[in-house]
């Protein structure tokens, strides 16, 4: 690991760009289908594209990334990422690509994340010592909030100046030079379970992953707790626009407003987790974020309807928050099981997060339609407030992380 560094932010330099580029092409979709169909069940199954396969898939995406070269896993998907997104420009040679296809499109490229993720994930202890894993974590999230921040602007404007088929090839390229940053380092070969060319097992070796998942009570745990959270806070960013422009009586300016502010909240958050590392128990980084996001929507459901700008200070102490939890929890999961389970175990517990989300979008749209959308507001904020008394008040998962 001596030159550890160079190859960690080769690799993420790369990355941060195509992830950038993905943003643009997923809003610019976005507002294509809004364009072309005005349809909100259209929009609907765009959002529920990413969610299936990565849910269904990672209960077994893992095993393959136990098994196999992940470089190599990484290249690949990146590829074939890249590959589906660039039949859509074959398929448009009129300018319109219907909507069905769009919808496949979405579906495919969500396959390629399932594999992508968990794998850069899994190579990210490999390079990086343990004890700069959460530091690392940091400007990771601190990359993704740049991204938060810049990609609806670029997109805006390149939605009005270009058409659909030149975003879907910047987004090519920005995958391509994913794929040579990977190419250009050096990443040491993993440990595996199971010898090279052994026939792959996939239900007894998924099964294993759940297996050493059980093993570890305190982790299994804390993924349950933040599943929770995970589900209190999937549908608030989906409401942002609502409370803004049906609760306060803004407009869609306002909206841009507090999206903005939580994403340069985000951003100082990770850059602050990214200078500082977090608590030597992680478990307590996790929990006072949890304490300040469950006071930020609490404090939003009981503010009265003229009091927008106070809103927008929830929103990006909301921001702020976030990378505490997200720049320390993955972290924990890469030290805490071994290299050659690492990857089933990633993929697993982003599987329980993903098919469990559309369930709480489904119901706090209920909720919303119903009974007023800040009212999922004071709903999640005592959700969360729960899952940080639970973090502090059980003993194995207090003391988990204890190193």
């Amino acid at each position: 690991m001596k030159n550890w560094k160079r190859t960690f932010y080769t690799i993420w330099a790369g990355q941060a760009i195509s992830q950038l580029t993905s943003s643009i092409l997923q809003f610019a979709i976005i507002w294509y289908l809004t364009a072309e169909t005005k349809s909100g069940m259209m929009l609907s199954l765009s959002v529920m594209m990413a969610f299936l396969p990565q849910g269904i898939l990672g209960l077994f995406a893992g095993v393959y990334i136990d098994r196999y070269n992940r470089k190599q896993i990484m290249i690949w998907s990146d590829l074939f990422i890249a590959a589906v997104s660039l039949l859509l420009v074959f398929i448009s040679a009129d300018g319109h690509i219907p909507p069905a296809v769009i919808l496949l499109v979405l579906f495919c490229r969500a396959v390629g994340t399932a594999f992508h993720e968990p794998t850069l994930g899994a190579i990210t202890p490999q390079i990086v010592p343990e004890a700069e894993l959460t530091r690392c974590a940091g400007y990771t999230q601190a990359l993704e909030s740049i991204s938060m921040v810049i990609s609806p602007a670029i997109a805006a404007i390149l939605f009005a100046t270009w058409n659909l088929n030149s975003i879907i090839m910047l987004d090519v390229g920005g995958a391509v030079l994913a794929v040579l940053t990977v190419l250009m380092v050096q990443i040491p070969k993993q440990k595996v379970q199971h010898e090279t060319g052994s026939r792959v097992h996939l239900i007894r070796e998924s099964i294993e992953g759940f297996q050493i998942l059980r093993s570890e009570r305190g982790m299994l745990e804390i993924i349950l707790v933040t599943t929770l959270y995970s589900m209190a806070l999937m549908p608030v960013s989906a409401l942002f626009p609502l409370m803004c422009m049906e609760y306060f009586g803004g407009t869609s300016a306002h909206a841009s407003i507090v999206e903005t502010l939580f994403s340069i909240g985000y951003l100082v958050g990770a850059l602050v987790l990214a200078k500082w590392g977090g608590t030597r128990n992680r478990v307590f980084t996790i929990a006072g974020s949890y304490f300040v996001m469950s006071f930020a929507l609490i404090g939003t459901f009981l503010l009265p309807s003229t009091a927008f700008p106070v809103f927008v200070a929830f929103s990006w102490l909301m921001g702020f928050s976030g990378p505490f939890y997200w720049g320390t929890y993955t972290p924990m999961l890469q030290s805490h099981f071994r290299e050659e389970y690492l990857g089933r175990v990633l993929s697993i517990s982003d599987s329980i997060r993903f098919i469990l989300g559309p369930i709480s979008l489904i119901f706090s749209g209920i909720v919303a339609d119903v009974w007023g959308d800040e009212k999922w507001f004071l709903i999640a904020g005592l959700t969360v407030f729960a899952c940080a008394v639970t973090l502090l008040a059980r003993t194995r998962i207090r003391t988990y992380d204890r190193r």
